[in-house]
């Protein structure tokens, strides 16, 4: 099988930790005998440098032709970098609302998971940790509060500001069976998060998604408040599969979900359209500060790696094989710096994943 990756190395770490995913990739072409066709373009600062904007149409175009684009992280150091005393919307982020906007990547995917390995790292209580978690978070991203109308008027001079949530059913439709698709794929459980006792976008969130749950009957399907969500979130997290939300919540309980994992260098995520189009990234930043330093967790971007075989390619055993040469490296107490701890074994970025490639076999 041919796969036409676009790759942004993006700034920073970003370089080191594609080579890496890179690395990875080519050895899963070896083993299961497939073809990996890159081709690199520029994004964030490393554009702005070389074009004076963060994203150019002739990248974009890049990307579409792709299968899937494989990104490692943008930006810079927003109180010394040059890149941050420009306008808003010439600099390095914007690029990514321009790509994400220009692809139409309305599904976001943040899987959270705590490895045993990892645990000691876990700041929620030891009963809770031991017994792990594997969760993912589909959160819509493109609608709700953040994408409504805004404005901030003077009422009687009073001011006055205004954010308006609002949802179509076509809009939570096509969220909704990205859920359950991903679902069929894991432990085939949906818990669908609203606020459905206060919110008309939440009632009608609700009815969307009982109505697409009646064309998965294996899935099993629950609502729960938003609230609540985040209570369970600390009090039982293992007792989620994927999470469906709006794009407000889903920020929210997300980002609440990485913390509980212990460390965000393990955190891979996914955007996805209507296709099996997708973009992939780490969920942490450019960490410019340990740039060229071999120092780098290429694990997350590694792992989206594996998540754009699965979603964008429905290579299932090549995903597998990915996800658990990364648990048998922990296992056998190898570490970057950033997840180390005593009596393991410290390694650089290029080392992690020359050892990954490794247990590929």
């Amino acid at each position: 099988m041919k796969l036409n990756i676009t790759c942004i190395p993006g700034d920073g770490i970003g370089p080191e930790i594609v080579n890496e995913a890179k690395k990875v990739l080519d050895k899963i072409a070896l083993v299961y005998g497939h073809e990996m066709i890159y081709k690199d373009i520029l994004m964030g600062g490393a554009s702005i440098d070389v074009h004076g904007v963060p994203l150019t149409d002739e990248a974009i175009a890049d990307a579409k032709a792709a299968d899937a684009v494989l990104m490692g992280s943008i930006g810079g150091d927003t109180t010394t970098s040059p890149w941050y005393q420009l306008p808003p919307n010439l600099r390095p982020e914007a690029g990514l609302l321009k790509i994400r906007k220009a692809l139409n990547l309305f599904a976001n995917l943040r899987p959270a998971i705590l490895y045993s390995e990892l645990a000691d790292a876990c700041p929620l209580r030891k009963d809770i940790s031991d017994a792990g978690f594997d969760m993912l978070i589909m959160r819509e991203l493109t609608g709700g509060l953040y994408f409504g109308e805004r404005k901030t008027i003077e009422e009687n001079g009073v001011l006055k500001a205004i954010d308006t949530l609002t949802y179509d059913e076509n809009e939570i439709r096509r969220i909704a069976i990205k859920g359950f698709d991903i679902a069929m794929k894991r432990k085939k459980k949906v818990t669908s998060v609203d606020k459905a006792n206060v919110l008309d976008s939440s009632r009608l969130w609700r009815k969307v998604v009982e109505e697409v749950a009646k064309d998965y009957p294996e899935v099993t399907l629950e609502h729960m408040l938003v609230d609540n969500c985040a209570m369970q979130l600390v009090k039982d997290p293992a007792q989620f599969d994927v999470i469906l939300t709006e794009n407000m919540f889903g920020d929210i309980l997300s980002d609440e979900a990485s913390m509980v994992t212990g460390s965000i260098g393990m955190l891979a995520s996914a955007s996805l359209n209507d296709t099996k189009f997708g973009l992939y990234e780490p969920s942490h930043g450019s960490a410019p500060d340990i740039a060229g330093k071999d120092i780098a967790n290429p694990i997350a971007t590694i792992l989206s790696a594996a998540m754009m075989l699965r979603y964008t390619f429905d290579l299932d055993k090549e995903a597998d094989a990915i996800e658990n040469a990364v648990k048998s490296i922990l296992k056998k107490g190898y570490r970057t710096g950033d997840i180390m701890s005593e009596g393991c074994t410290k390694v650089g970025c290029k080392q992690m994943g020359d050892l990954l490639c490794e247990e590929i076999q």
